[in-house]
């Protein structure tokens, strides 16, 4: 008598393991068309165009060099900050302030903004050489935008008046004017324009070597 064993169970196991391959085949053709949308800039992208054998090209003439910095608008490349102690104060020519001084301390936290305008880049400032390769970009002048008191932070820390006199209702207005004065002094002072230069610089050379050229040089 002989005895004969089915083959269920190896039936089982090659449809799951085929199941298996089928799975990872689909799961790695998703996450392969997942990086190649993903994949725009740097070595993602260059793997992606080696995959796809397709090139990404740029129009990189003067005119449309332009205008893609342009697109940057004005650049906020710096922010200057400040908290310092600010004293405004009113005296009278006659009398001594114990009867007619008027005299605050105002506790000041505020900002510098600079940057680049770059709507301002003109086609003369933009030279390309060597059949597309190089580039040289001169930027417009920095400038400082903007300077601003923080109003949640800046308040009046200790106020005397004489007593002769009423408080001046302006004299608080006017230290904030006074303070808003000496911070972009101070902020000008420390090289807030050459630091934005500078890091405006850094954005637009790297956006340029992004275009394609293979040597910038940005001033």
């Amino acid at each position: 008598m002989t005895t004969q064993y089915g083959s269920y169970g190896s039936g089982r196991r090659s449809s799951g393991t085929f199941f298996a391959v089928v799975l990872s085949l689909f799961l790695g053709a998703v996450a392969l068309a997942a990086f190649l949308r993903q994949a725009t800039t740097g070595l993602p992208a260059r793997v992606a165009a080696a995959i796809t054998g397709r090139t990404t090209t740029f129009d990189t003439s003067v005119p449309a060099v332009v205008q893609r910095i342009q697109r940057l608008s004005r650049l906020e490349t710096v922010v200057y900050s400040i908290d310092t102690v600010v004293e405004g104060s009113k005296s009278s020519t006659v009398l001594p302030d114990l009867l007619a001084g008027d005299r605050l301390l105002l506790v000041v936290h505020g900002q510098s903004i600079a940057g680049i305008d770059l709507s301002q880049l003109k086609p003369e400032d933009v030279r390309i050489d060597n059949n597309g390769q190089s580039i040289h970009v001169t930027l417009p002048a920095s400038q400082l935008f903007v300077t601003t008191l923080d109003n949640q932070h800046t308040r009046v820390y200790a106020r005397s008046t004489g007593l002769l006199v009423p408080a001046d209702q302006n004299l608080e207005s006017d230290t904030r004017a006074k303070a808003e004065q000496q911070l972009q002094a101070s902020a000008l002072s420390d090289g807030i324009l050459d630091t934005a230069r500078k890091n405006a610089r850094a954005t637009v050379t790297t956006l340029l070597y992004s275009l394609g050229f293979h040597q910038v040089d940005v001033t």
